[in-house]
């Protein structure tokens, strides 16, 4: 017998995670000048890290020979003061990856299941086979949560709900008085997980304060990320906010350490950076009107975002992918989350930008 036989079928039963491709790894692959490759792959912030953030960073530097403070003291204070929630509602992780799955391995286990959508964020059923637990997959509306069939689908032995909102891969969006009325409609011992990744470039008009739900809502988990609009995908840290006893079981699966010094100092700094959040707003949204515009001009189906990216539909998604990546430009492919046919692009730069939609021109002639 080979030792991998030894894994539960549960384990090999998981399709890795797919990130995008590294710049490096296309100059390798391809021949090209890194400095000549743009990524819009990833949704990552065009303007960098929050300068705040970068500075806190470095002054941290000097103390990386020793352990961070396990308890992130100072950066669950920051997001106390910010949020209006206890400091026992906090839980930190290295990503809101990692929430997401300490949120798995606190309340699901063999013999029981979650809830999530179909073209959801591919980390929900990671999370869910990666405890023995089952996934049930709710045919998507639009590409985009359909609440009252999420809400049918919730078996004797479902623990978890998972949302994402806006969603990744797709950037849907669900109004928050339809989220609202889900929540009243879940059975209190089911765990709502409202995965608000791109919940700072929401507009003015969409947004909702999913946080005062808490105190109405004891099953409702929040959570949230500094690797998008904060610019820190790189240190990884993100966050979850919820019922002090929801946070206790989580803290208790939480790996010892797992949110670094540095990681922990750019975080509480960039928290605060207004400017940054500001520009990166309104720079995603001139950007998205950009995509959106010469997406248009081509003639193709896209999907609307409530993100920093775009779903769009090329048809022979793979072949127009390796065209644009012959040109140096990297996207995503999407059709490990049932959309063969669509490609997913990061808003980028205004030169980043219009140098994808030249190529993608070039590409869809090929």
């Amino acid at each position: 017998m080979r030792i991998a036989d030894n894994a539960p079928d549960y384990i090999r039963a998981i399709s890795p995670y797919q990130p995008g491709k590294p710049i490096a790894e296309l100059a390798r692959e391809m021949g090209l000048d890194a400095q000549d490759i743009i990524k819009l792959a990833s949704n990552e912030n065009p303007l960098g890290m929050s300068p705040r953030g970068r500075l806190a960073m470095l002054d941290a530097a000097d103390e990386v020979a020793r352990y961070p403070d396990g308890g992130g003291f100072a950066l669950k204070a920051a997001l106390s003061r910010r949020h209006g929630v206890q400091m026992n509602q906090i839980v930190l992780g290295n990503g809101s990856n990692d929430v997401l799955d300490m949120a798995a391995r606190a309340f699901l286990a063999r013999g029981n299941s979650a809830v999530y959508a179909q073209h959801a964020f591919a980390v929900y059923p990671i999370a869910t086979l990666s405890v023995g637990a089952r996934g049930i997959e709710v045919p998507a509306r639009e590409y985009g949560h359909d609440l009252d069939a999420m809400r049918a689908a919730i078996a004797p032995d479902t623990r978890v709900v998972f949302i994402a909102n806006p969603n990744n891969p797709t950037g849907t969006f669900v109004a928050g008085a339809l989220l609202g009325r889900f929540l009243e409609a879940v059975p209190q011992d089911v765990l709502v997980v409202l995965d608000e990744a791109y919940n700072e470039y929401l507009e003015p008009s969409l947004q909702y304060d999913s946080v005062a739900w808490l105190a109405r809502f004891p099953n409702l988990l929040v959570t949230r990320t500094f690797s998008k609009i904060y610019g820190l995908a790189g240190l990884r840290v993100g966050y979850a906010l919820a019922d002090p006893e929801i946070a206790d079981l989580m803290n208790r699966v939480r790996q010892p350490f797992n949110v670094g010094s540095l990681a922990l100092a750019a975080a509480e700094a960039a928290l605060d950076d207004e400017e940054f959040i500001r520009q990166s707003y309104e720079l995603n949204r001139f950007g998205m009107r950009q995509i959106v515009n010469g997406l248009d001009s081509l003639g193709l189906e896209q999907i609307p975002s409530c993100g920093n990216f775009v779903a769009f539909r090329v048809g022979d998604a793979a072949g127009v992918n390796q065209r644009l990546l012959r040109q140096g430009v990297i996207v995503r492919p999407i059709a490990g989350y049932g959309m063969p046919e669509h490609l997913r692009v990061s808003i980028g730069r205004e030169d980043e930008n219009a140098r994808f939609l030249a190529a993608l021109e070039q590409a869809l002639k090929a």
